[in-house]
């Protein structure tokens, strides 16, 4: 079989080179990954295009497999967080989120249903309460799954004590000019949220309007999952604060208030509990910022989480 060159296949400039390029382990992964996805194109004969200009961690591109059908090859860097994604899109089985056709364990590779026009949900020509309302129907979806066996997902209560915990440490060790309370408060949710769910799905655990693509098969599907077991008011954040940017818009509590109430009621959630899990998780982000040499971005982020927590007011 001939192959495309590998500066075709693996430029400079594409976001996986650059970002896996800044690590040691980054880099292994780099030498081996052309020889990984020569082996997958020739053992599942394969033909692949050009890979999408995008993610940080994985190699993507379009693939024709036999018959003629189309399809999504992902190679990812081996990490935590990509292990559940074959058992999540297994136990989703196409509703609400892309079809698995095909997994390779070993070389940490997904043959995924391709998304045509695959225009996310952030780019479509809709009005911003249309969206959330499209995409709520998305997570009742996906939150309807029965839990794959033991073990294959990871528990939100374990996952997020770990992160309650390191974020403290990150905030001891840094130092950043951060609120402290603020920081504390998203610490004793993430230890507390969890625990206290009134039940739990499998959730997506990055549903930002990136990773809602529209599709032939269905009007909208998820892609790019980073899936746990536990309380489904965890997933909508990154939509809610994504989608249209509220904090840059006139007004943006009175924003933020409509929207949190139209989610909540679209997903039978309480408001309040999404805009703690909110606050939660922008902290931890904020404290991964800051511990990924972007301090200013961290503090930029906890200046819009403190916005949530006041609206969130004295029930956190």
């Amino acid at each position: 079989m001939a192959y495309p060159h590998d500066s075709d296949r693996f430029p400079a400039e594409l976001p996986v080179v650059r970002q896996m390029g800044r690590t040691a382990s980054g880099r292994a992964w780099l030498d081996r990954l052309p020889g990984i996805v020569r082996e997958i194109e020739e053992s599942w004969e394969l033909r692949l295009g050009a890979p999408f200009h995008g993610g940080s961690c994985s190699w993507v591109a379009p693939a024709e497999h036999p018959g003629g059908g189309s399809a999504v090859l992902k190679v990812t860097w081996p990490h935590r967080e990509a292990d559940g994604e074959a058992p999540a899109l297994r136990a989703w089985d196409g509703n609400g989120a892309v079809r698995l056709l095909r997994r390779s364990r070993e070389r940490n590779a997904l043959l995924i249903e391709r998304c045509r026009p695959g225009t996310p949900l952030g780019d479509a020509p809709l009005p911003p309460a249309e969206r959330l309302t499209l995409a709520a129907g998305l997570l009742r979806e996906l939150w309807t799954a029965p839990a794959p066996p033991d073990g294959e997902l990871e528990r939100m209560d374990m996952v997020c004590a770990e992160w309650a915990d390191i974020l403290q440490e990150r905030m001891l060790r840094l130092r950043p000019g951060y609120d402290p309370g603020l920081v504390t408060l998203g610490a004793d949710l993430l230890r507390t949220l969890p625990t206290a769910a009134a039940r739990e799905a499998v959730v997506h655990g990055d549903f930002n309007p990136g990773n809602v693509l529209a599709a032939e098969r269905r009007p909208w599907l998820a892609i790019d999952p980073k899936p746990m077991v536990g309380d489904p008011a965890y997933d909508p954040w990154p939509l809610l604060t994504q989608l249209d940017d509220p904090f840059a818009r006139p007004g943006p509590r009175r924003v933020l208030r409509e929207r949190y109430a139209r989610v909540a009621d679209a997903l039978g959630e309480d408001p309040t509990r999404l805009l703690a899990w909110s606050v939660a998780r922008g902290v931890e982000s904020a404290l991964w910022s800051a511990d990924h040499d972007d301090e200013a971005g961290g503090a930029e982020e906890l200046a819009e989480i403190r916005v949530l927590a006041e609206l969130a007011g004295a029930a956190l």
